[in-house]
């Protein structure tokens, strides 16, 4: 994969997609954490005297409501505050303002272009890689650098488009998540799979993928119950995800050394943070129970699993997170693996959340930036943004 060290980029203009897809509210950025991860590809092209036109998208526009919330301006006066200098900030995504501004840049010049998705509001232009838009895009610079991990696995015009068109490569951060990653395509042994979250639906590729390759899968979540109730167990009113049952069954068949199931769980009787909760095994729980974590005989269980695993994969939280109560046991699970040294990658999304609430973000072997693009190099796709650059 060619990367940016590979490329010519001095006194060019270079266009970098990055992903500032960060929560905002009221205007306010409330985690600059995927700005941060783009400051080494920008500053290495402000060291080169590039001229630098910045890309992302923030959310998702359907209508003309969307557009106001996801305005990218929060994000050019946090860029401006990191990187210690002025950033221009073009309110329009094509047109004559943006071609002015890119006109007017000097050596190690900075505009970042307003979010890339407003172009979806006129028929989804930038979701659905519109061609026009992308070469469009492309005839602003002369270099393209991706470096928006968590979109490769889409194509887009601001990826996809931009990079048919012009010498493109990976910047720094991309290659950081590669090389993190490939450590699972011939990964050491014991390799162990932590999955949770909370339908079977979302890790079917995943599981598919990794089972030959795992010596052992530790499920958790509410994907736990689908799994659970393919051997017959009673679940009460725990999540079900009812289509997927049968490839529960098979996978459970197929694989039952490697498929390792909750043995109890912290179960209630309602959806909610208020009720106390009583730990129950899993065969215990009644027609009306719950279960939203996994109990403290299942974390036992996986953690004497985990201390001699060489490298581990996780996706998910093992109970329902956004409740206090039910966020102990992943807690203390991510706790364990840092006190024990185990390398480990936690697999974007929810996970990466969590780790960086409970403090232990920094403290693994990697946290990737990608949920959606990470789980898709899991399932061993072809990942677009990628393949563009090849």
């Amino acid at each position: 994969m060619k990367t940016i060290k590979d490329m010519n980029i001095d006194n060019k203009r270079v266009i970098i997609r990055c992903d500032f897809n960060v929560p905002i509210k009221e205007g306010v950025i409330v985690d600059d954490t995927r700005i941060v991860g783009a400051l080494p590809t920008i500053q290495y092209c402000i060291d080169h005297d590039c001229k630098i036109i910045l890309m992302s998208h923030l959310g998702r526009v359907k209508e003309e409501a969307d557009l106001e919330k996801n305005d990218l301006s929060p994000v050019a006066d946090r860029l401006s505050q990191l990187l210690k200098r002025d950033i221009l900030f073009s309110k329009k995504t094509r047109g004559e303002e943006l071609e002015a501004i890119v006109d007017s840049l000097e050596s190690g010049d900075i505009v970042l272009v307003q979010n890339t998705r407003y172009e979806d509001l006129d028929g989804k232009k930038e979701s659905s890689n519109d061609e026009e838009l992308g070469a469009y895009w492309a005839s602003l610079g002369e270099v393209f650098v991706n470096d928006a991990f968590g979109t490769i696995h889409r194509a887009h015009a601001s990826n996809v488009g931009i990079a048919s068109h012009l010498p493109s490569c990976v910047g720094f951060l991309i290659e950081q998540e590669l090389n993190a990653l490939s450590v699972l395509d011939h990964p050491e042994h014991p390799f162990v799979v932590v999955l949770g979250g909370a339908k079977v639906a979302d890790k079917i590729g995943v599981i598919e993928n990794l089972v030959t390759k795992a010596d052992k899968i530790l499920i958790g979540g509410g994907m736990a119950f689908t799994f659970l109730k393919a051997k017959g167990v009673n679940i009460g009113k725990s999540l079900l995800d009812e289509e997927n049952i049968d490839f529960c069954k098979k996978m459970l068949e197929e694989y039952p050394d490697k498929i390792e199931l909750p043995i109890d769980f912290a179960v209630t009787n309602e959806f909610t943070n208020d009720e106390e909760y009583r730990t129950k095994l899993a065969t215990e729980l009644a027609d009306d129970e719950m279960g939203l974590d996994i109990g403290s005989k299942t974390r036992t269980l996986y953690e004497e699993i985990l201390r001699d695993a060489r490298i581990v994969i996780w996706n998910g939280p093992l109970g329902v997170y956004e409740f206090e109560k039910y966020k102990k046991n992943t807690d203390e699970l991510l706790k364990f693996i840092v006190e024990h040294n185990i390398k480990t990658i936690l697999g974007g999304g929810d996970i990466v959340a969590a780790a960086t609430t409970a403090g232990y973000k920094d403290l693994v072997y990697h946290a990737s930036t990608g949920g959606g693009a990470t789980l898709e190099y899991l399932e061993g796709k072809t990942l677009p943004g990628l393949e563009a650059i090849k």
